[in-house]
């Protein structure tokens, strides 16, 4: 009997297996595919994506996607981008591979888009080659250039005593309808012809509000250079939460190629209330006053993107505007608190100037810039050193002059001067100034040019001598925009142009 040769049975065996598999070999899906075992409002459970990565994105059917935020040894908590109403326990879930990105690009400015980069207006499909991730890492240290060359905001009341500079992060806080909205988009119409993109971020608004800012940038030609991001209010929540990171990538496509970029966040308050119930949704541990303990962590990691690049990387810089909602004037509630410790300073606007009147209704005690005069031109600032200090004074002597006391002159002085400082500083909303208009008023103001004028006519007083500065030198206006000092001799013509224009309305003693 012949020895059995057990290889040649076990390669004979593993031939025919191979033979009878060919056939099967186009069957085999090599797709690492999921399956939706629990479904929420905004929120899915998944099972069956064991390497599925954290912030991964995931399709679902319906051409939806949604981002993975817990990543658990049983299950993966999604976080679903849109309409989810179509979805069912037991659908499949497919692995994309890749993190959630945003188109970038020139063909973006001038368009209304939603975070995912679909079109909001009819102006049809958005043509863009390139894409960025929404979550990307702060530009190093050492990449960064200090703030120095101001953004002009078209406001007197900022631009004078609490100025933003190109890079600088100024958070704009006040109770419900105090204006916040409109200082941004006043600052946005002021960029006009000055080589800045700006990008307005409506996070969970009212359509209707967005609406009408979309319609006032048109209607101001602001829309040319503008991109406008919008969540509403009923747009799910992962959306609203994404809305943000995805405007600043955006920014930073632009300001990597060495330009100017203004963004404005309206506003964190929604943001942190999506990530909030995003967070409760998928069970993550609740922290202070029941907002998770990493809400601190997401403000900071978005506004760290902003910054002002050094010239061997272009030179580019990404400005943030975030605006956040306090109640009953609470500035040191948990979210303000936050953001006002992330940023370089904060713009209050208070709800009793705004009963008075007073707009915008910047509160100048409670508001400061932490760059602060590195972020004027030495023109400006030469102009406006005072102008805060005498502001200040007038608010503490006209509180005092409400007992009814009585007043030696010079205190009188003060205070009737501190009016003229609150009625010239008085502006209309979607009406910025240009800067050698402001220098103009401002100077002949902070030299009591104006104290002689009666107070109901420091409107007028002060559209004539706007009209004035209007009409100046050109190497003189060129030299308000430049490094270049304010010298004595230029100081002194606007002076007397000023005493000029102002002489039909000194009171007549």
């Amino acid at each position: 009997m012949e020895p059995v040769n057990l290889q040649n049975i076990l390669d004979q065996a593993f031939d025919e297996i191979d033979h009878s598999l060919e056939g099967y070999a186009h069957k085999v899906d090599p797709r690492e595919v999921g399956i939706v075992t629990t479904l929420t409002t905004g929120i899915v459970k998944v099972s069956g994506l064991p390497g599925v990565g954290f912030e991964e994105l995931l399709k679902f059917p319906g051409n939806l996607y949604g981002i993975a935020f817990n990543v658990d040894a049983d299950e993966v908590g999604v976080v679903l981008l849109g309409e989810y109403w179509h979805l069912h326990t037991g659908d499949e879930v497919e692995r994309t591979g890749r993190v959630m990105d945003v188109p970038v690009g020139e063909a973006l400015i001038g368009r209304v888009i939603n975070p995912l980069g679909e079109p909001l207006d009819e102006k049809g499909p958005v043509a863009v080659s390139r894409r960025l991730p929404i979550e990307r890492p702060a530009a190093a240290i050492v990449d960064r250039e200090p703030v120095t060359v101001p953004l002009q905001t078209g406001l007197k009341v900022v631009d004078a005593l609490i100025p933003v500079g190109r890079g600088q992060r100024e958070l704009i806080m006040g109770d419900r309808q105090t204006g916040k909205t409109a200082i941004a988009i006043d600052t946005i119409i002021n960029q006009h012809d000055q080589n800045v993109i700006c990008i307005y971020c409506a996070i969970g608004q009212r359509a209707a509000s967005v609406a009408k800012v979309v319609a006032d940038l048109r209607e101001k030609g602001a829309m040319e250079y503008t991109i406008v991001i919008v969540t509403e209010g009923n747009d799910a929540p992962g959306l609203n939460f994404i809305a943000p990171y995805a405007a600043t990538s955006i920014g930073e496509y632009f300001m990597q190629q060495g330009k100017d970029v203004l963004i404005v966040y309206d506003d964190l308050t929604h943001h942190a209330r999506a990530y909030r119930e995003i967070s409760l949704l998928l069970r993550r541990p609740p922290g202070r006053e029941a907002f998770p303990g990493d809400i601190f962590y997401i403000h900071s990691r978005l506004l760290e993107r902003s910054t002002h690049l050094r010239k061997e990387l272009g030179g580019g810089s990404l400005t943030a505007l975030p605006i956040v909602e306090t109640e009953a004037q609470n500035i040191s509630a948990y979210i303000p608190t936050n953001l006002i410790s992330i940023t370089d300073g904060q713009i209050y606007l208070s709800p009793n100037l705004f009963e008075l009147g007073v707009l915008p209704a910047v509160d100048v005690g409670k508001s400061v810039s932490r760059v602060g005069g590195k972020a004027q031109r030495p023109a400006y600032r030469s102009v406006t050193g005072a102008l805060k200090l005498a502001y200040s004074q007038f608010e503490e002597l006209e509180t005092f002059a409400k007992f009814g006391t009585r007043l030696d002159e010079h205190t009188r002085n003060i205070i009737e001067h501190g009016r003229r400082i609150r009625a010239c500083l008085k502006q209309p909303a979607s009406a910025p100034i240009p800067l050698s208009e402001q220098i103009a008023v401002l100077l002949a103001l902070t030299n009591g040019y104006f104290d002689d004028v009666p107070l109901s006519e420091m409107k007028e007083a002060e559209q004539v001598l706007r009209k004035v500065a209007a009409g100046l030198p050109e190497d003189l206006r060129r030299q308000f925009t430049s490094a270049a000092p304010f010298t004595e001799e230029n100081r002194q013509f606007i002076l007397n142009l000023a005493e000029k224009a102002l002489e039909p309305f000194k009171k007549r003693l």
